[in-house]
């Protein structure tokens, strides 16, 4: 591991991998959003996990549920390098889903209504091609249907929502009526 200083970072170390890329050590919020050195942030999801598609599904549910899509879009973006090639974008499409919720809790409501629809149609387009209306119990229309309409209101009123109380169901049903916008 290589800690050199960089012309770039000001002359800290950095914290790099066996390749020389850096690793992004610093603390995140619950959104993603880095914090100071030092500061406590919530605990990191760890990259490269090789999980079942349902228990992906799982996973990034609870965390969607608990206001972390940030993290949420990490488990997603697992299953689609590791999962299996005709798969892809469904995963991507989730991920996609899940940033664009991450921005628009964020208050960056523009980027996240187009990234709702991007991740809605995406998902949307694999299911259609895929021929698979609940990929491992996902409720593709109700999730487009979802997307559609938390970009629809974030396009009306603008300003940042509440990532917990607006995450989808990705199979569906409502804990507290989360599956709408």
């Amino acid at each position: 591991m290589s800690t050199a200083p960089g012309p770039y970072d000001g002359g800290r170390e950095r914290d790099r991998d066996e390749e020389g890329r850096a690793r992004n050590q610093r603390p995140r919020d619950g959104l993603g959003r880095p914090l100071p050195h030092g500061s406590e942030g919530v605990p990191r999801q760890p990259e490269g996990v090789v999980r079942a598609p349902g228990e992906s599904v799982a996973e990034a549910q609870e965390l969607l549920d608990a206001g972390r899509p940030f993290h949420a879009h990490e488990v997603f973006e697992d299953a689609w390098k590791s999962g299996p090639d005709a798969e892809r974008g469904l995963w991507q499409g989730l991920a996609q889903l899940a940033v664009g919720l991450t921005h628009a809790a964020r208050g960056n409501t523009t980027g996240g209504a187009r990234l709702l629809l991007r991740g809605a149609g995406a998902v949307s387009a694999w299911s259609a091609g895929a021929g698979q209306d609940r990929p491992y119990g996902i409720e593709v229309a109700g999730l487009a249907a979802w997307a559609g309409a938390l970009a629809e209101l974030l396009e009306r009123e603008g300003g940042a929502v509440d990532a917990a109380t607006h995450a989808p169901r990705l199979r569906g049903g409502a804990p507290g009526g989360a599956d709408t916008p």
